[in-house]
């Protein structure tokens, strides 16, 4: 027994020996282990980011070399700190806070000391580094943004923080990722792989050559160039209208949901956010109460539809059953319905039918519209889901799906969502007859708008808005040429496409807004606006908002435009859609008329009003001001 006894235990020494030999020599010599290990110095060899093109092949952004002062804490030794500093631009407590830093992160890894070096920096610093043990210059690629336009499209990178670097194993602190636009939506097709490469040290921290020949060595892989759907000229041109507004313009391509412009004004330089100047541009401009310029007014702004959603009531009803071409109401200026007050109307009175109904947005029209479709049920509740399920079938009221990283659902409310606003009371169409001229509780953005308008101009079909045309050795989503069927057979809008069409006619809405050669379908629109002052509900001027689509047969491009503090929807929107219209189709301007007249009025004054503390009118026209008499005003002020 005690023979048995002795060779099981050698056996199991043996074993134990075996055991730990594979994993000093395999398990430990491998993977993130091999960060851990003293003697050998890990080096990241970063990738060339992809590049981005427009739709027509011009080069958006390209890369720009740049260098990290990058520190391993365990391996630094006593310095001149005066002296290095110096070199680096920085103050002592700015050394010390980021050396503290790098410490708690990891005293064996490296991590980024002082990032983005300029070519003259990082030639006077060479020279040096050998006095600074434990500190070495790491080359990388800033982004290169070749147009001063579409920042809010092309994002920006910056460093990864903490939660990033939990979320995805790749990233080590002093990493960049994408942290907005196309950066960020296409971050794992733009970045590429890092390459590594690993060093033998000796005992004196020496290298001595290339670890286990360089067995666990990687090569960088590029990042991939990709094509976006934006339209550079376009775009830029867009920009260039929006100059002294706030607001957006969304431009779809209907047949395709290729997303051809998105502009959110104002807007901003993108290489403002490349660099060390980074992060000092980006607070001032994160500080900018008044224009907002890092929210996107084109996805984030979520506003009343107004009359651009009668649309949408007109379709509803011809597919309800409950109106048709010849329907008529006779409108003496105010819908009556039994309200402490009517409805008013601006129409300017007089028998409508849907054509004219449209074309000269009457609210009488909608309001019956929408009063049949609700009461064609034995119950609100019942009517309303009925209704809102027609309304989400052109993607309203929910996240569209698209590409870009940030959006909001907006609403559409359904029968439970009155039943629980109206626990105690019997609601009915007449209670929420606002909803029928785009007010309301029905909210939307502007990329759901120019959405709606391209379903519309597709006769009943939209493909999900994306921005990404194509990936280098790659393909797009399929879900990007899904086609999506709206609820409203195809036959019900021939006859509202009429209307919108009508609405640039002799009486309709936009009858000075007609581009020569472009038959062009379109809505003016105005949504009431409120602020809060001291605590105070206050009403400011209107937002100016038009969607449109071109040519009427063919469509070629669908849009929504958004000015906040516009007055009504002709003034500014509607002008500015025109030309973007004809800038697209045509790519030159002939209504020079309507693009000096943009150009030449501003809205700043309007955007003062709730920080400035004085009274103001609301909507009044004669407080529009020139840009000479804006600046005028405010040399006045100061002085």
């Amino acid at each position: 027994m005690r023979q048995f006894l002795l060779f099981g235990s050698i056996i199991l020494v043996g074993i134990i020996f075996i055991s730990r030999l594979f994993y000093l020599q395999i398990v430990s010599s491998s993977g993130n282990n091999l960060l851990e290990d003293n003697a050998i110095r890990t080096v990241y060899d970063y990738p060339k980011r992809g590049f981005v093109y427009d739709r027509n092949g011009e080069l958006l952004v390209s890369n720009q070399p740049s260098y990290d002062v990058m520190v391993i804490p365990r391996e630094v030794e006593p310095l001149d700190t005066l002296e290095f500093c110096n070199l680096l631009k920085i103050n002592k407590t700015q050394f010390i806070k980021t050396f503290n830093r790098a410490k708690r992160y990891s005293p064996r890894l490296s991590s980024v000391f002082v990032s983005h070096l300029s070519k003259e920096d990082y030639a006077s610093l060479q020279e040096k580094m050998r006095k600074f043990k434990g500190f070495y210059i790491q080359k990388r690629s800033l982004r290169h943004y070749q147009k001063s336009v579409g920042a809010n499209v092309l994002g920006y990178i910056a460093e990864v923080n903490q939660r990033e670097i939990k979320n995805d194993g790749y990233y080590l602190s002093g990493d960049i990722i994408g942290k907005q636009g196309i950066e960020k939506s296409y971050e794992k097709e733009l970045r590429g792989l890092k390459g590594v490469k690993r060093y033998q040290r000796d005992r004196f921290n020496r290298n001595i050559g290339s670890y286990k020949n360089g067995t666990f060595d990687t090569l960088p892989v590029a990042g991939k160039d990709i094509t976006i759907t934006i339209d550079a000229e376009l775009q830029e041109y867009g920009e260039f209208l929006m100059k002294n507004k706030v607001g957006g313009i969304v431009a779809i391509e209907p047949k395709t949901g290729e997303i051809l412009s998105l502009v959110s004004a104002p807007s901003y330089n993108p290489n403002l956010l490349v660099g060390r100047k980074r992060s000092r541009n980006y607070t001032k401009l994160h500080n900018d109460s008044i224009h907002l310029p890092l929210i996107d007014k084109g996805l984030l702004r979520m506003h009343e539809p107004g009359s651009p959603f009668k649309t949408l009531i007109a379709l509803t009803a011809l597919q309800e059953g409950v109106i048709d071409e010849r329907t008529s109401v006779r409108c003496s200026g105010a819908y009556h319905y039994g309200g402490s007050r009517p409805m008013g109307c601006h129409c300017g009175s007089g028998t409508r039918v849907l054509n004219n109904g449209i074309s000269k947005s009457c609210n009488s029209y909608f309001a019956n519209a929408y009063r049949k479709t609700i009461d064609k049920y034995n119950n609100a509740t019942e009517g309303m889901n009925h209704w809102s399920n027609h309304i989400k079938s052109f993607g309203l009221g929910n996240y569209l799906g698209y590409d870009l990283s940030i959006g909001k659902k907006g609403n559409i409310p359904d029968g439970p969502y009155y039943d629980n606003w109206y626990p105690d009371f019997r609601w009915g169409a007449t209670t929420i007859i606002s909803n029928s001229i785009g007010q309301g509780e029905v909210l939307v953005t502007p990329i759901q708008l120019a959405n709606m308008m391209a379903a519309i101009a597709n006769r009943g079909h939209y493909f999900t808005p994306h921005i990404i045309k194509h990936i280098e050795n790659d393909t797009i989503p399929s879900k990007y040429t899904t086609k999506h069927q709206t609820t409203i057979e195809k036959k019900h809008f021939e006859p509202v496409i009429e209307g919108l069409h009508d609405v640039y006619g002799p009486n309709g809405t936009a009858w000075f807004l007609n581009s020569p050669g472009i038959e062009i379908c379109g809505k003016t629109g105005t949504a009431e606006n409120f602020t809060k002052i001291d605590g105070e509900r206050k009403q400011l001027t209107d937002h100016s908002i038009f969607v449109a689509f071109a040519p009427k047969e063919n469509p070629k491009i669908a849009l929504a435009i958004l000015v906040e503090n516009g007055y009504y929807g002709a003034r500014f929107a509607g002008r500015i859609a025109t030309l973007m219209i004809e800038k697209y189709i045509n790519r030159t301007i002939t209504r020079k008329d309507l693009e000096n007249w943009v150009l030449t009025y501003t809205l700043e004054h309007e955007y003062e009003k709730p920080f400035l503390g004085e009274p103001f009118e609301i909507n009044a026209k004669s407080r529009m001001m020139t840009v000479d008499q804006y600046e005028a005003l405010k040399t006045q002020r100061i002085e």
